[in-house]
Formats: structure tokens, sequence, C-alpha cells
């Protein structure tokens, strides 16, 4: 008789991961520690009430044996728990093997593997790559951490079509099979430490993105980042760099305001960065990823440029909301790491009000302080990081600074004291958990209160 599939949390990842393997005929057991005491069973069993072969599926809230886990062939874990915490310890010292949900979606996959990671920009790219692949696949499914489970298509998959995936550290850190065609580490920066404890094991799992990959593959890494330039020595697959600053022997640069691809010593104009609609450089540096993906991938030039021409961006990501009263109000909730928040500085034109602030994650904010240099008027700060991230700025001589106790509070604290001309960015260096379910929600909240500020006659 075949063993059962334990599946750890009862969230997104792990009701989609049920479902796949429900559907394909195995037995699973859906487990959730259930700390908070929110989950009852039947609350769990209405996430598979469209589910066929819910039959199939068991599910265990609390306290589970381990008779139940060595019945198990493997367990499929969430990627919001981490591989080293005591359940998952217990797991393994059963013998029963622990697998990400990339892994056991790569399991049913049959077609072409686009795959991107990074600290920043994963959105961004994978979402360009998606409507580059979209205008020359019409089979092309769009995953990952942007959203949409791997596991909700993996089965749905053709030897013709095209997965364009954002992977995240969290789901890297339990791959053992899983191979793109074509792999992306966009950027190294320190992010996630209290998950991963040291900046090399973050950096470590970034790059496992790699590690199945062969010379019939490719990988595609920023020349201008230092931390990914450390790591390029790979002899298993074939590296193709993109840079902004740089132009290089073979790769994907700027040449003046052109993004060109050189190969063989031919160079090709892809497209005039005059004619994109992203602000700032690390969006530059995101096209030249999605043009290097998209080009190794087999798409004609003609698409691609079209593609990135008419790409408008994407939610929570330096997006424009509306202006109010002469003063333009940005939604840069995506900015949940310091060096993202750079980049939404960065990108800023004029005088800044600066709302920051949230979950810490245990990461220093002193280079987000410097890149202020005399743009941010105020920095309006919230949430759980509040203190310490005033201390911060203070050592750097900046004093400008204002505590709120909600986001809505910030909100009004601009929208009395900016002045025509000026903007309003929401760009928090920090993870939205504590006061939001996540950054979208955040996002959601800043981008629909903005909406409704009135407009002085």
């Amino acid at each position: 008789m075949d063993k059962k599939v334990l599946v750890a949390g009862a969230g997104k990842s792990g009701v989609a991961a049920s479902k796949l393997l429900a559907r394909n005929g195995r037995n699973v057991i859906l487990y959730d520690e259930n700390m908070k005491g929110e989950l009852t069973r039947e609350i769990v069993l209405e996430k598979f009430d469209d589910a066929p072969f819910k039959e199939n599926i068991d599910t265990i809230l609390g306290t589970i044996t381990d008779d139940d886990i060595r019945a198990c062939d493997y367990m499929v874990i969430s990627p919001g728990i981490p591989t080293d915490n005591g359940f998952a310890k217990r797991v393994k010292s059963l013998g029963v093997r622990v697998l990400s949900e990339i892994e056991l979606a790569f399991m049913y996959e049959q077609g072409t593997v686009l795959a991107i990671t990074g600290t920043n920009g994963k959105t961004t790219t994978t979402t360009l790559v998606g409507e580059i692949m979209k205008a020359h696949n019409s089979e092309t499914f769009v995953v990952g951490n942007i959203g949409i489970p791997y596991t909700d298509l993996a089965d749905k998959t053709t030897e013709n079509s095209v997965t364009v995936a954002e992977i995240s550290s969290f789901q890297l850190e339990t791959v053992e099979t899983f191979k793109p065609h074509i792999s992306a580490c966009l950027n190294i920066t320190p992010d996630h430490l209290d998950r991963h404890h040291t900046f090399e094991n973050y950096a470590s799992c970034k790059m496992a993105i790699a590690n199945k990959q062969t010379k019939d593959d490719y990988m595609v890494l920023n020349y201008d980042d230092p931390e990914t330039l450390k790591r390029a020595k790979l002899d298993n697959v074939n590296i193709v760099f993109f840079s902004r600053l740089t132009h290089l022997d073979e790769g994907v640069y700027v040449d003046h305001d052109d993004v060109v691809i050189k190969k063989d010593n031919v160079i090709t104009k892809i497209l005039s960065l005059k004619d994109i609609n992203l602000l700032g450089t690390h969006n530059v540096e995101n096209i030249l990823a999605a043009v290097a993906i998209t080009y190794y991938a087999g798409v004609p030039v003609e698409t691609i440029r079209k593609v990135c021409t008419e790409f408008k961006g994407v939610a929570h990501r330096i997006e424009y909301v509306r202006t109010v009263n002469g003063v333009k109000y940005y939604n840069d909730s995506k900015g949940t790491n310091p060096d993202a928040a750079i980049k939404g500085i960065k990108a800023m034109t004029t005088t800044t009000f600066l709302i920051g602030g949230g979950y810490d994650k245990g990461v220093p904010f002193d280079d987000w302080i410097d890149a202020f240099e005399n743009k941010v008027k105020y920095l309006v700060l919230i949430g759980q990081t509040a203190k310490t991230i005033a201390t911060c700025a203070k050592n750097h001589g900046f004093n400008s600074i204002v505590f709120m106790d909600t986001l809505e509070e910030a909100i009004d604290f601009c929208y009395k004291n900016a002045r025509p001309g000026e903007a309003v960015l929401l760009s928090p260096a920090c993870a939205s958990w504590g006061m939001f379910k996540n950054y979208e929600q955040r996002g959601d909240i800043f981008r629909d209160y903005v909406m409704n500020l009135e407009e002085l006659v």
C-alpha cells in the first residue's frame, strides 16, 4: 500500500499542495500546529469544497503522532515554516524527507521552467517575463511567490508549455531535483536573517536555484551586484550576465540609452530606455534581466521590445497612486527590506515625505538612511521597528522624524504638511507582519486611503 504524503501548514501553499496530491491519487495528511487555536477541522475542510478527491485528504490539527509521521513517504513544508524548527527536525529524525512546495510541483512539471530569485526585483521581473512569454506562447503559466502557488498549475503543464516562477529563499531551502531551463538571481543583499541566521546561508539558498542545471541550461546573473558576481564561477551551467553599468564582452547591457545584447561578437539593439514606463535604475536592471531570460528562451527581439515598452509595472512597487493638492503619492509597500526601499527613495525626483517601519527582520538600516541624500523632508515611522530606525537615523544626523500609531495617521500627517511639488512615499524597509496580513494589504490600505483624501479648492 502506498504511503501517505504529509503536508505541513494549512495556509494557501499547503492547501494547494494537498489538492495537487489528492487529484493525482495520493492520500494526504494536512497538518497544522494551530498555535493560535484559530483553526477547526471544519474551517480547513471548507478550503477543499471545490476540490475533487477531497476524500483523499485527512486533517490533523495541534498534535500529530510519530506513527502518523512515519506513515508518510515525505513531507511538503510550507514556505512560512522554518526547516530548522522543532517540528521539521522531528520529521527528519523519523526518517521522513522534507521537500518544498516547488519541489513537489516540479514532480508534475512537463514543460519548460524559467525561475527567478533574488532579494529584490523578483516580482517585477517575473511579471515582465510572464508577459513576454505569453505574447510568444499562449501556454504560459506565471506562478510561485508572485501569488499563485506553483502546485495550483503544475499538473496542467504540457511539453509545449512554459512556467515562469518567482522563487523565494524559503522555497529553495529544500529543493532536490528542481531544474529550471533558465534560472536568474537578480541580486543578493541581506534579508530574512531571522530565518536563515547568516548572510551566507541566505545567499546559498538563492544560488541553489541552479544546483541541478546543466550545460544545456542558462543562469542569468547581475554583473553589477558584487554578491552574484562573486558566486558566478559555476561549472554546471552557462552563465549569462546583464549589466546597467558595464559594456560586457557577452550578455545584455546598456549602451548609452539602448538595451543591447552581445552574443558571438554581434550586438543587437533590443529597445530604447526612453520608451519604457518604469521609474528607477533598479527597474532598468529588471528589464535587462527579463530581456536576457526571454532572449535565451527563444523569444524574438520584436516581441521582447513590444512588451517591454508597453509594460506599466506591478502593484505596490513604486506604484503611482494619485496627485492630491499638487503632491504625488507613491505606494512602494513591496519595499520590505532596506535594499528594496533604497531603490524606492532613489526613484523619487523631488522632496519626499517617507513612511517607513514595520516588522523587525533583524537587518540594519544604515544604508537606507544614507540613501536619503537630502531628499527626505520627514521620516514618518510606524510599527515595531520605529524606535530602532529613529535611533539609526539620528546616528546618521537625520532628525526630522515623527512617530505615528497607524498607517492612516502617517498618511494624515503627510497630507497636512506636504506642499505642492513634493511627494509622499510608502516604502517601509520592513515586512508588514504584526500590523497587516502581508505587504499587499498594507499597500491596498495606503492606496484606498489616499484615493479618499480631499482635494482642496
